[in-house]
């Protein structure tokens, strides 16, 4: 009985054994290990239990020892570090593809790959003579199958490229070709006088104990009180509107600046937002425009008056200096400012319109006496 009961037993493991065998397939490629005991071993065991129950007891531990023993490396572990393998070289390969189109986005305009990417082309299109070997054949037909492939690489970069900058562009372009209303027919013969914010007539400072603060350059209120009289005059500047508003309430209680412009009047190229005079709607010939960067800020350089960026220095009077040259020009009204700008580069404007103010009193004086002189002698002729 006792040996009946062995045989039993042994029959329904080997059962289970094989049960197991079929779910594993079915189910894991990971369960095709050492671990689970080999069908040879099962049929084995098999016959050894239809001899005797102990030797088929010998039998199964035999069968499965050895399978545990002469097991290779599991097949399901070979195909996973095969798999991280490939999806390593696809992320890096991905990664690169990232990081080299950054980087030419960065120092390629698309004009420059444009040319590039013809040069491609016109040299996988290059057909070899019929006098070279076969060898050299296949070597170039090789080249320009893979130069081709990269070229058609490069025409779809170009045209995600200019998809993406054709958005860009229309955030980073002003909101209107026209920043300003029409003149008024009275005041055809008005210059326009654009002024930056920060570090030209204001200056924002930041500290820890008091958070943002705005202070007034020394002689803006009268800069801006005199030359209303004389100019229209615009503020713009390249900060958010919600910072520019509530700075000049309080500035320009009397109302002397006309227009305000903020950031979204600009230009964003290269990672500033530029003044484009073209879109104020005005005669670039009567505009100037004043600013402590004025040239580095601005589409026209040649409309631009640079002065000194104030940072709350106190001695500050760079406003109050350059009161007599604005006023100058807008009482003699030049054909065209940019002209006179020009003349005046290199120069500190304030000290360099003095000397050519004294120079010209000089010569006007000169004048004077000539004509008194002149006058003279013909009176003394006349009497005679």
């Amino acid at each position: 009985m006792l040996a009946t009961g062995k045989v039993r037993s042994l029959r329904h493991g080997l059962q289970g054994m094989q049960a197991l065998m079929s779910s594993s397939k079915e189910t894991s490629a990971q369960w095709q290990s050492a671990d689970v005991v080999p069908a040879a071993a099962v049929s084995s065991a098999n016959s050894a239990v239809a001899s005797g129950p102990d030797a088929g007891v010998a039998a199964a531990a035999a069968a499965v020892s050895g399978g545990v023993e002469a097991g290779a490396e599991p097949v399901g572990k070979k195909e996973h570090v095969a798999w991280k393998l490939f999806r390593g070289v696809i992320y890096l390969a991905g990664a690169a593809a990232v990081g080299g189109s950054a980087y030419v986005s960065y120092a390629y305009k698309v004009e420059d790959v444009e040319g590039y990417v013809s040069s491609l082309r016109s040299s996988a299109n290059f057909k070899a003579s019929e006098d070279v070997n076969l060898i050299e054949r296949m070597r170039r037909s090789a080249y320009s199958t893979s130069v081709s492939g990269v070229a058609k690489v490069a025409d779809y970069y170009l045209e995600l490229r200019r998809s993406i900058e054709d958005q860009v562009r229309g955030f980073s372009a002003p909101s209107t070709s026209k920043l300003l209303p029409d003149l008024l027919p009275q005041e055809k013969h008005i210059y326009t006088l654009v002024l930056d914010l920060n570090e030209t007539i204001v200056f924002s400072d930041w500290k820890r104990d008091r958070g943002w603060s705005t202070f007034k350059r020394p002689g803006v209120d009268a800069f801006l009180e005199q030359l209303a009289q004389y100019y229209e005059i615009v503020i713009y500047s390249d900060q958010l509107s919600f910072y520019v508003d509530p700075i000049l309430d309080r500035l320009d209680p009397k109302g002397c600046i006309r227009y305000r412009l903020s950031r979204d009047a600009t230009q964003y190229i290269d990672g500033k937002h530029m003044r484009d005079i073209s879109k104020l709607n005005r005669d670039p010939a009567r505009v100037i425009y004043l600013a402590g960067h004025a040239a580095e800020t601005t589409l026209q350089p040649e409309n631009a008056l640079t002065v000194k960026p104030w940072k709350l220095e106190t001695e500050d009077t760079t406003l109050l200096d350059l009161l007599p040259f604005l006023e100058y020009v807008a009482r003699n009204r030049p054909t065209d400012i940019r002209a006179v700008l020009a003349s005046y580069q290199g120069h500190d404007i304030p000290s360099e319109f003095r000397l050519r103010h004294k120079e010209y009193q000089r010569r006007m004086q000169e004048r004077k006496q000539q004509s008194r002189f002149w006058r003279g002698s013909s009176i003394n002729r006349s009497s005679q």
